[in-house]
């Protein structure tokens, strides 16, 4: 089985836009971004059709790469133009209906960065300087640094000391099931995975709770749609409301040439979440070690390795558990 794609930039959506001005049902804004009926152009071209379709999850992208000379864990954070820049950007967006031809200037456009950052991969660059994509964002990381509050669910599934992290994914020959493990950091070398759990994105999953809180990390084209839909508008509609593997926030196709498209339920116009997602209902296996090297930690890695070797009838039942 193939190893699919890492992303390193936002994805674009497999069918061709437009920009409706009403409410997002995503984010705090007065417009919205639908699909319509027709397949984007990049992604007939990239066979779409042929391609791997994985659920997308509802988290936070997350990198794994060296820092400091030993694998680390990197967040998700992108630069961001300053007001004064962002002002002139949607000026231009509405003026020209477009932001083709805006000129940047990364040097005073865009918000200061820790000293630490770095840019994505696949972030094109002009003269040395990062580009912005068509959002006016330029994609990065930072290093995790378990001092750091704001990234204190992303350390939640770290163990400094092994150098390893939990880890989420599908349990080999077991049909449909999932199990936690702890793997080495240098395992997951310059893969994306998603950070998801009780503090992300509201927990659509139902993971843990607020007295015990449980954050997993799940590599990005880990969770496969055995039976996908066709890359079709309404057969991807009737797919999301009627399957029960539809219950996902959406469908990322790695195709067989690197590119990565993706659909979302409210490019449908459709909600989420909506009932009890897939994932939180998929049986679970804890197999994280056996907890005798534990002492009287109280952290994740030694309350799940209490547990090692319990099946869950889903996911969401663990954190009972803990």
């Amino acid at each position: 089985m193939r190893r699919l794609g890492s992303v390193q930039q936002k994805i674009p959506c497999v069918f061709v836009t437009e920009v409706k001005q009403e409410a997002s049902r995503k984010r705090d804004c007065q417009f919205q971004v639908v699909a319509t009926e027709r397949v984007s152009p990049a992604a007939v071209e990239a066979q779409v059709r042929r391609a791997d379709a994985t659920e997308k999850l509802d988290g936070t992208c997350c990198y794994v790469s060296v820092y400091k000379g030993r694998p680390h864990l990197w967040a998700r954070l992108d630069r961001k133009p300053n007001k004064r820049a962002e002002k002139r950007f949607k000026t231009y967006q509405r003026s020209h209906h477009s932001c083709k031809g805006f000129l940047w200037s990364v040097e005073e456009d865009f918000k200061p960065v820790p000293e630490t950052w770095v840019p994505a991969l696949r972030v094109k660059r002009r003269d040395g300087h990062p580009v912005p994509d068509e959002h006016g964002h330029i994609p990065g990381w930072v290093p995790v640094e378990k001092d750091n509050k704001q990234y204190c669910w992303h350390a939640a599934a770290l163990d400094p000391d092994l150098r390893a992290a939990l880890v989420l994914r599908p349990r080999a020959e077991d049909g449909d099931a999932l199990e936690v493990v702890a793997l080495p950091l240098a395992d997951l070398l310059e893969r994306t995975l998603e950070l998801i759990g009780t503090n992300v994105n509201a927990n659509p999953y139902g993971l843990g709770s607020k007295k015990t809180p449980v954050h997993l990390l799940v590599s990005h084209g880990a969770l496969r749609i055995t039976d996908p839909p066709p890359v079709d508008f309404q057969q991807l509609c009737s797919w999301f409301r009627e399957s029960p593997e539809g219950r996902v926030e959406g469908i990322v196709w790695h195709c067989h040439d690197g590119t990565l498209v993706k659909v979302h339920r409210h490019h449908l116009g459709l909600r989420w979440p909506e009932g009890d997602p897939s994932l939180g209902e998929r049986a679970a296996v804890v197999a994280v070690g056996s907890g005798e090297d534990a002492g009287d930690r109280k952290d994740l890695f030694a309350l799940l390795s209490a547990l090692s070797g319990r099946r869950f009838s889903r996911l969401r039942d663990v954190a009972s558990a803990l």
